[in-house]
């Protein structure tokens, strides 16, 4: 199936070949940063299509929550088997979708999508989460059933099917997923530098409560990641050393938005600001500590090298090797549609309507690879450029 058209739809025609996309001059790794979001992840599989056909692979991946899963697909599968892994997740995931008629107007395709989204919570996703047979609210205190609405014994069938998790392990990407200890609300990240990487990680990152259970490593359970961040950049930027790195970092909720005019709405724009935030504030925090380490940098070097101590000449050559990121954000739009059921409205035509929007936003930012620039002066550029050349 074509996740980029429609038949219903002639005017989303296929677009021209991807042009290839060299890697920067200074580049040295390709990072891809996913955000969770539920059903929004859709929208992160459409830009890692262009980006493979633009011929970016990534070097580092991390992912939460859906972005997780995302990841662990990308990271599991060789590069010529990504796409098609990724199309095959959203399909099976999206199969229960009785409500093939696509409406007219916004009003009319707002009641669907509030029906298709019901359909999931009565009834659950095929290969992904389902309903236990009693309520958590009855279920005896202390049982498995009573602290989760759902059940993910689906997803790691589906996740031990889709991933080589020796390959994320022993292959070339590196690759970390996060979650959040249940028992202390310590953020921890599972890093295949660390620790051995398997299906209970993913679903970790992913188990976000009440709805899904929380997920056992070892002596501690975890739930979903994004209870405290809701994107790993801070996680990949700690831990790339002196490398240059072009960075893809796909949010699934927008910080900027329409004043809400009905309660739907203000629910929606309550999850944007909520999740959002966090992402920008992560960004901005690193963009002030680079530009502090680059003033100090360039003080150090105002002072006579006899003058400093061995520590301070220690981090002046630390400085030295300040590296230089370009951080493309790619942000989902939401649709004036959609209301505050985005993220748990797993219909087949919202799902490709949101890959669809990942590919052409991607193909958009990829058209001004001339902002891709290293200008060897180290430190975080970040650009939103996604939206330019519609």
């Amino acid at each position: 199936m074509d996740m980029q058209t429609d038949p219903r739809h002639p005017h989303h025609a296929p677009l021209p070949p991807m042009p290839k996309v060299p890697r920067p001059k200074g580049c040295e790794g390709v990072g891809l940063v996913l955000q969770g979001g539920g059903a929004l992840g859709a929208y992160q599989a459409g830009v890692y299509q262009a980006l493979h056909e633009a011929g970016l692979e990534p070097d580092w991946i991390a992912g939460m929550s859906i972005g997780a899963i995302n990841s662990a697909i990308i990271a599991g599968n060789p590069p010529e088997h990504r796409v098609a892994k990724l199309e095959k997740f959203w399909l099976d995931i999206t199969a229960r979708d009785p409500y093939t008629v696509w409406p007219e107007g916004d009003y009319a395709r707002m009641l669907r999508n509030m029906v298709s989204a019901m359909n999931g919570v009565l009834f659950g996703q095929p290969g992904f989460f389902r309903p236990r047979p009693f309520s958590g609210f009855f279920a005896p205190r202390g049982s498995r059933a009573a602290t989760a609405l759902y059940d993910t014994a689906p997803l790691r069938r589906t996740l031990e099917t889709l991933v080589d998790f020796d390959l994320i392990n022993d292959g070339p990407i590196r690759f970390a997923v996060g979650a959040v200890n249940v028992a202390t609300a310590n953020f921890q990240y599972f890093d295949n530098h660390d620790v051995e990487i398997g299906p209970e990680h993913i679903m970790a990152s992913g188990a976000l409560p009440p709805g899904l259970p929380m997920i056992r490593i070892g002596r501690h359970r975890y739930w979903d990641g994004g209870l405290v961040s809701n994107t790993p950049l801070q996680h990949l930027l700690d831990h790339i050393g002196g490398r240059n790195m072009l960075v893809f970092q796909v949010d699934l909720f927008s910080a900027q938005g329409d004043i809400p005019r009905d309660m739907p709405e203000v629910l929606a724009r309550m999850k944007d600001i909520q999740y959002s935030s966090r992402t920008r504030t992560t960004t901005d925090h690193f963009l002030q500590t680079h530009r502090l380490q680059q003033d100090l940098r360039e003080a150090l070097h105002m002072v006579p090298p006899e003058l400093l101590t061995e520590k301070q000449q220690e981090m002046k050559a630390d400085l030295e090797r300040l590296p230089e990121i370009n951080i493309m954000q790619l942000i989902y739009q939401q649709k004036a549609y959609e209301g505050d059921a985005k993220d748990y409205e797993f219909s087949r035509i919202s799902m490709k309507e949101h890959w669809r929007a990942g590919y052409y936003d991607t193909r958009n930012t990829l058209a001004h690879s001339d902002w891709f620039t290293f200008t060897g002066e180290g430190g975080i550029n970040s650009y939103d450029i996604h939206r330019m050349g519609e």
